[in-house]
């Protein structure tokens, strides 16, 4: 045998591109949904038509893959559902803006055309964060891929609203919702993000309507004071204990615009903030919309969807809010109404898409009650039907889900699932039903109108772990593979799809869509930093692994990724890595030296203490892996394998059993220590391969004795001659 079979140097763009073909034509990620073994699936979280790979995808990709291939090493039936998500806001704006460079906006083509376009870019563009997952080696199913989009998604979307509508679980409301200005259209609580910004506390007296004196109220936000239809204190509040209903002070007269306002009180007001004393403008501001629920107040709007004022603003009408502030901070000065102006830092809402702030804004829009849903989801993870892994983000679901609110459902937008409602134009019946109505039930008219939103993208992700799998025809492929066994994610998704993933698939499915939800952390630079492209501190995973190979970038993110600890990532260590590939590379050259005719049956006792020394910790690394493995501490698992093939295997073994190789102490114990090399190789290959799947599958195939790939070998514990390796306490106490 000869170390000619490796090339000197391990060449990953020489490999990886030729294996991974290899894979995919011979269909090795396929799952069968007839098979009689244990089933093993996951479902990816789709990631945007629009995307590129990142840092948060590279991990994610990774630890699914390391879990996929691993239990495909233990003899399981495994499928990893891949798909796209339509990405509604998202993908709008792109092609928007792909538009606007021709000239060109939505509204000038139409809604027909519109969707034309987006469907054009996607089936152009679209597929290039696929092409990047298999880049990074993601062994999905790719004869199964599935879009939020396609036509058995969209079927399951029409049936899931319809059912919701059915069960008096979707209704239709007047509600505040979070409006961005910008992308004209609502946004879920969860798609606002709050950043911490410095602004100003405005006290400004509100004259009682008998003008006996005044109450001062604190804003933030003094241009929704012209849309104020009371102000409200705490009845506990002693302060405000000769004012309010049942005593001579009911009203107050609205600065800047004359009108009187009464005095109310509810136990929302915080007492510590302000002066005690609450503004209230349910049109502009969630829980003043709760407490003019409550009180039967009016709803007065003056923010347009556009960021300006309306002509209920008064004087102030057309004015952008930003620069009505300005205007209505000057005119109360004016009026000595403004008392005085601290300065304050807090939470500022901004659209996650576009940046801009977002606008509390009073609008008709279509809702989720979430209350029962949530009820049984929260019941899955206490009762352990879903484990959150690890259990500190179990805490962090509960607070989410006992203050759940009810679901804003409707984006106005165009690219997405149209809302399956249609209004009836003589009568004024809505319709909600799946297949497209020609007439009105109730009338019989033909003047039927549908509604012009669309779903948000994260209804249809909330169906993924069932839609994809044909629901809601009863397929094999439900049968087999549902509930899936895991679910990988970050963090910031959680409340975005997880919690919608279980409150669906619970309600649909009668089960939970997972067993496991294994939460990661993020990637961070090696400062501990946020990455972020304005610092200038972002890693580029395609980048990487152009420089470094695909093996050594995913050996590191599993090397580091420890339960409930972000990453500290840098180049520097994935070069580190890349050694270690190198070493595995080098060990295999020296051992195919001396392995020429594959495995032969070792007699133990023609072993020397060197081989039962490394035979007997192959097979704990064989054990601890398995067990790390299957508790999601893939830096555990990958930790072991780093130290085994390292120090003991490299710097130990072969240094120890050169002598015997080479001839010097006899022919049985060269025989035995070759068997005993080829074991430990072998194995070693099969260990390693999650987490490093290139360089293991060129090894394997050039190690003698091995057929087919690596992917379709069973892993060492399962081996039908296991018990040849046995633990040996003693020649380990010895080689120490």
């Amino acid at each position: 045998m000869s170390s000619d079979l490796l090339d000197k140097g391990y060449k990953p763009h020489d490999v990886e591109k030729r294996w991974y073909d290899f894979w995919e034509k011979d269909r090795f990620f396929a799952a069968d949904e007839e098979s009689t073994k244990k089933s093993y699936s996951i479902v990816i979280p789709p990631p945007n038509v629009t995307g590129v790979l990142h840092m948060g995808h590279a991990l994610n990709i990774t630890m699914q893959d390391i879990l996929c291939r691993y239990r495909r090493l233990r003899g399981d039936n495994v499928l990893w559902m891949p798909g796209t998500d339509h990405a509604g806001i998202a993908t709008q704006n792109v092609v928007e803006k792909k538009l606007a460079e021709k000239g060109l906006d939505r509204k000038q083509l139409g809604r027909e055309k519109f969707i034309e376009a987006v469907w054009e870019w996607r089936d152009t563009y679209g597929r290039a964060i696929i092409n990047q997952l298999k880049r990074l080696g993601a062994s999905c199913d790719w004869n199964r891929e599935r879009f939020t989009m396609d036509e058995g998604l969209s079927k399951a979307v029409r049936k899931v609203f319809v059912q919701l509508y059915n069960e008096k679980l979707i209704y239709r409301g007047n509600y505040i919702i979070n409006w961005c200005p910008r992308c004209q259209t609502a946004l879920s609580d969860l798609e606002v993000e709050h950043e911490e910004r410095d602004g100003h506390l405005y006290h400004i007296r509100y004259p009682f309507a008998d003008k006996t004196g005044s109450l001062v109220v604190a804003t933030t936000r003094p241009e929704t004071m012209l849309g104020d239809t009371a102000v409200a204190v705490n009845p506990n509040d002693e302060r405000y204990g000769k004012i309010g209903p049942g005593t001579s002070l009911t009203e107050v007269i609205l600065p800047l615009t004359g009108r009187n306002i009464p005095i109310i009180k509810d136990k929302y007001v915080d007492m510590s903030f302000g002066t005690g004393a609450l503004k209230v403008t349910p049109a502009h501001d969630p829980n003043d919309f709760e407490i003019g629920v409550r009180h039967n107040l009016e709803n007065m709007k003056v923010i347009g969807d556009d960021g300006r004022m309306l002509p209920a603003a008064g004087k102030f009408e057309g004015l952008d809010r930003f620069k009505c502030r300005d205007a209505v901070v000057k005119a109360l000065k004016k009026e000595e109404l403004l008392v005085k102006v601290e300065p304050i830092k807090h939470g500022v809402g901004h659209c996650y898409r576009c940046k801009t702030v977002v606008e509390p804004n009073l609008s008709r829009q279509w809702f989720v009650r979430t209350e029962s849903l949530a009820e049984k989801a929260i019941s899955a993870v206490k009762n352990g039907r879903t484990r959150i892994i690890p259990e500190t983000w179990e805490k962090t679901y509960f607070d989410w889900m006992y203050n759940i609110r009810d679901w804003c459902i409707s984006r106005q937008i165009w690219w997405g699932h149209q809302i399956p409602a249609w209004t009836c134009g003589n009568c004024g019946n809505i319709i909600v039903c799946i297949d497209d109505p020609a007439t009105c039930p109730s009338c019989g008219g033909d003047n039927l109108v549908q509604d012009s939103d669309v779903l948000d993208t994260w209804f249809s992700s909330a169906l993924w772990p069932f839609s994809t799998m044909g629901w809601p025809d009863e397929t094999p492929l439900l049968k087999t593979f549902y509930p899936t066994s895991a679910l990988v994610t970050g963090f910031d998704i959680l409340f975005f799809w997880v919690a919608r993933m279980m409150m669906m698939g619970i309600h649909f499915m009668d089960d939970v869509p997972f067993k496991d939800v294994y939460v990661h952390a993020l990637v961070r630079d090696e400062e501990g930093k946020k990455m972020s492209k304005s610092k200038g501190n972002v890693i580029d995973p395609l980048n990487v692994m152009d420089k470094y190979g695909t093996d050594a970038f995913r050996f590191t993110l599993a090397a580091f990724a420890a339960q409930g600890r972000d990453i500290k990532l840098s180049e520097k260590r994935v070069e580190g890595y890349r050694h270690f590939v190198n070493k595995l590379w080098n060990a295999s050259r020296f051992a195919f030296m001396h392995i020429n005719k594959g495995y032969k049956e070792i007699k133990y006792d023609s072993l020397s203490l060197p081989d039962k020394w490394i035979l007997s910790r192959l097979n704990r690394v064989v054990g601890t892996v398995a067990e790390a493995l299957d508790t999601y501490r893939f830096n555990d698992a990958a930790g072991v394998l780093y130290h085994f093939v390292w120090h003991e295997f490299c710097d130990w073994y072969l240094e120890a059993v050169k002598p015997i190789l080479f001839g010097k102490k006899g022919v049985e114990s060269q025989e035995a220590s070759m068997s005993a090399l080829w074991r430990v190789l072998h194995d070693t290959l099969v260990l390693l391969h999650p987490f490093m799947p290139f360089v293991t599958e060129e090894i394997w195939h050039k190690l003698p004795g091995t057929q087919g790939s690596i992917m379709k070998t069973l892993f060492p514990a399962d081996a039908a001659d296991a018990e040849s390796i046995v633990y040996d306490p003693e020649a380990e106490s010895k080689m120490l």
